[in-house]
């Protein structure tokens, strides 16, 4: 069998995020004003999945300067479902808190502040979710391979059959050295080898490569797991 388009145009990517990463191309990206650090073929994934699956619910584990929230918001707003977006940052920024909670799409947002796999704010995601709800997941936050595992095992069992968990920069695996210096991840330790030991673990899951086949360009080559039982 030959290789998947995705795999083919693999190196070819690499080269253009290295170079596009001495521009620092991913922190100049805004989406409907808010800092937003997606490539474009990782926002068309996104929309397609939240408007073919309607989710109820998404859980997304990392806020930062919050675009990807907003992005998931308005996602679930042009879905014209109720779903909410449950968001989740240890540290929350107070100007990022304020700028979310008086946009026009807040009413779609839960914002809680907190370490995403401590058992209060596991409790504070559950009490969030309402019985029968459609639910996916969205993991960005810290990039070691220990905390994207903990994470998986903590919120993949919230999706819900045919939905997914979607691990966001598993690119990191393949990207060089030197564009971790002084990190705490890297190859060998990111979010691609976590997701590697997870369905090793869990046949719930499965990668699934027809979304980066179709979108060739994303940050994120085998995080898109869809739960198939």
């Amino acid at each position: 069998m030959s290789e998947r388009p995705s795999a083919r145009m693999r190196d070819i990517n690499i080269e253009w995020l290295t170079r596009a990463g001495e521009f620092g191309h991913l922190f100049q990206t805004r989406w409907l004003g808010e800092r937003f650090f997606h490539l474009p073929g990782d926002m068309l994934a996104l929309q397609e999945l939240i408007w073919r699956e309607r989710p109820d619910c998404i859980v997304q584990t990392g806020i930062a300067a919050g675009g990807g929230v907003v992005f998931t918001a308005s996602m679930l707003e042009l879905a014209g479902t109720e779903g909410r977006v449950v968001a989740i940052e240890p540290r929350l920024r107070d100007e990022v808190r304020q700028r979310l909670q008086s946009h026009r799409l807040a009413h779609r947002m839960m914002l809680i502040e907190g370490e995403s796999c401590a058992a209060d704010t596991l409790a504070s995601v559950r009490a969030q979710i309402h019985d029968g709800a459609r639910m996916m997941a969205i993991l960005d936050l810290t990039h070691t391979h220990a905390h994207v595992l903990r994470e998986l095992e903590c919120y993949a069992p919230f999706v819900t059959p045919g939905s997914y968990a979607i691990v966001m920069d598993t690119i990191m695996e393949y990207l060089p050295e030197s564009m971790f210096d002084g990190k705490p991840y890297g190859r060998g330790n990111n979010p691609a080898t976590a997701t590697r030991e997870f369905l090793a673990r869990d046949d719930r899951f499965e990668i699934d490569h027809d979304i980066e086949d179709r979108v060739l360009m994303t940050l994120s080559p085998g995080g898109f797991l869809k739960r198939v039982r």
